[in-house]
């Protein structure tokens, strides 16, 4: 393939994922604000359109008044309170019908160009699996609040939807990463290429956890740092059974991993020095550090302020900060790996 064709192809991909960012971001909004289970159908086409109608609004607004999230939460709430949360969900699930249109129609035109070869194609192919996938995850993930007893989603399904996301995110990057990066710019270091692996594995576990923090509002259990309500282990923890403790091993576990993943970064950071002779490589190792600061910053401000509704925001851009430090420690883990690596020629 011409590297003008793997240029176009690049940016196509990436352009893709910085939407798809854009999708976890407005996950996050439509989570913290109790939206998710506003629009109790999946219709992936006749849904793109909300209610036009005070009749279509009043059938949409009827059918979420049979779910628990209303009876228990929000049975004070008007049509205007409804149609501010349906307004989040709506936005999410469109937002997923264009990322699925900048897929779709740019694929059929490189086809049609023969910019695509075989080995692409097929990595482009699975790339449109992996997201018709995730968005059945995420009806499934919905479906799980839809019913009498729960007032949100399973938060299960929640981190698996948003990991999903993610490791979408990591397989758009990567393949744009191997048309865009020459292999000369590939510098290989067996020790800089496993702990960037390691730390990023860590990162996507530190994610998951994450989402639990969010679908099982662990923060309340302990808004408090350094300690946990006064402890360094809290008593009871993995043992205790309610929900307090269950929620306290959540939150103990994703400080934990916070520790961790900072300790190893800053291992990647001095590791990866040599990268220092190059200008680009250079400023992504700075950008690192600097996520890594601003993470910390925003993850403890989240807790404390968890209490108090102002800490949504903080969530928000503790959720995007996790994400571009993992590929920030992605993009090194690709930059130390063999020459190989690249498929520039596919």
């Amino acid at each position: 393939m011409k590297d003008k064709s793997n240029k176009h192809i690049a940016i196509w991909l990436y352009c893709g994922a910085f939407c798809v960012f854009i999708q976890i971001l407005l996950g996050g909004v439509t989570r913290l604000t109790g939206s998710g289970l506003s629009i109790t159908e999946w219709q992936p086409l006749l849904g793109a359109l909300p209610p036009l109608s005070r009749a279509e609004w009043e059938h949409s607004f009827t059918q979420y008044k049979e779910i628990a999230q209303f009876k228990k939460v929000n049975s004070t709430f008007g049509l205007s309170d409804y149609q501010l949360l349906f307004f989040w969900e709506w936005l999410h699930r469109n937002w997923a019908r264009m990322i699925g249109l900048i897929f779709i129609v740019p694929f059929i035109t490189f086809v049609i160009q023969k910019k695509i070869k075989p080995k692409m194609g097929l990595r482009l192919i699975i790339l449109s699996l992996f997201g018709a996938s995730q968005a059945v995850i995420g009806w499934i993930m919905v479906k799980s609040g839809l019913n009498d007893t729960a007032i949100a989603v399973d938060e299960i399904k929640l981190a698996v939807h948003l990991l999903m996301a993610v490791l979408l995110l990591t397989y758009i990057l990567w393949m744009a990463f191997q048309l865009s990066i020459h292999p000369l710019d590939i510098h290989y270091s067996a020790k800089v290429k496993t702990l960037a692996g390691t730390t990023f594995l860590l990162l996507l576990v530190q994610l998951f956890y994450g989402a639990l923090m969010a679908g099982s509002q662990a923060a309340l259990a302990a808004p408090t740092w350094p300690d946990i309500n006064g402890f360094v282990i809290p008593p009871g923890l993995l043992t205790e059974k309610s929900s307090t403790g269950h929620m306290l091993s959540i939150q103990f576990i994703h400080r934990m991993l916070a520790y961790t993943i900072g300790i190893m970064i800053l291992f990647l950071y001095k590791s990866s020095s040599y990268l220092e002779t190059h200008r680009s490589t250079a400023a992504l190792r700075t950008a690192m550090l600097m996520l890594l600061c601003l993470q910390i910053f925003l993850g403890i401000v989240t807790l404390l302020k968890s209490i108090t509704i102002s800490y949504r925001i903080f969530a928000i851009f503790h959720q995007g900060t996790g994400i571009l430090l993992s590929l920030s420690v992605l993009l090194i883990f690709y930059l130390s790996h063999k020459k190989s690596i690249s498929y520039r020629s596919v």
